[in-house]
């Protein structure tokens, strides 16, 4: 069978030795690509199958990291300002109460009522299906997160870390698990051990494949 690559192999021999291994820690920084499709590609461009594999879960485990600490910063940012927001409510409602001491029951009431709805209003953030409507139909991200929540129900973060390549990017998964409010020391563990034997299994098949059809 003819190689269809035989045009990237030529362009990567071109390529200086200590150059080939960045280009694919480079395309493994990449969402949906990862470091097991960064490394399937290296592999099938003519780089060592042990340097493609090792260069494209570095790239991939860098990348996670960067996701782990700039979600982790937000997360914490928000979680700062939605605490203040919260101290500031209840302080301009205990300021509000003795004015309305004199009210009536009822308007004490009410005024309550719609007190207590501004600030779940606040605490409760708008769903997508706010922004696009109770009848749209679940993009195929909105799919993948409810799978990665089931899983991390059921198997715990080490287990929907392992699993979690089949419903979301590796990346995308990293933010899932720090906006849950997993520590982000054990976000990245188990995401680098996930990269690790995605990448591996998918390199060896790579090579496989590849020996198999002659190329």
């Amino acid at each position: 069978m003819n190689n269809p690559y035989e045009g990237l192999q030529n362009f990567i021999e071109q390529v200086p030795d200590i150059l080939q291994p960045l280009i694919v820690a480079v395309a493994a920084a990449i969402p949906y690509i990862e470091g097991e499709g960064a490394a399937a590609l290296g592999i099938i461009a003519g780089i060592n199958p042990v340097v493609a594999a090792i260069a494209g879960a570095a790239g991939n485990i860098l990348g996670v990291v960067g996701v782990v600490f700039l979600g982790s910063r937000i997360r914490e940012r928000g979680l700062a300002r939605r605490a203040a927001t919260r101290g500031a409510t209840q302080v301009d409602g205990l300021a509000a109460v003795a004015p309305l001491q004199e009210a009536s029951a009822g308007t004490v009431s009410r005024s309550a009522a719609s007190g207590t709805a501004s600030i779940r209003s606040l605490e409760q953030p708008a769903t997508d299906d706010d922004v696009r409507g109770p009848n749209a139909r679940p993009t195929r991200r909105e799919k993948g997160r409810a799978r990665l929540g089931r899983w991390m129900v059921r198997f715990g973060v080490p287990g929907a870390s392992i699993l979690a390549p089949l419903a979301l990017p590796t990346m995308l998964t990293a933010a899932f698990f720090v906006a849950s409010g997993v520590p982000k020391q054990w976000v990245i563990l188990w995401q680098a051990i996930a990269i690790v034997l995605w990448t591996g299994a998918v390199a060896l098949a790579a090579r496989g494949v590849l020996a198999l059809l002659g190329w």
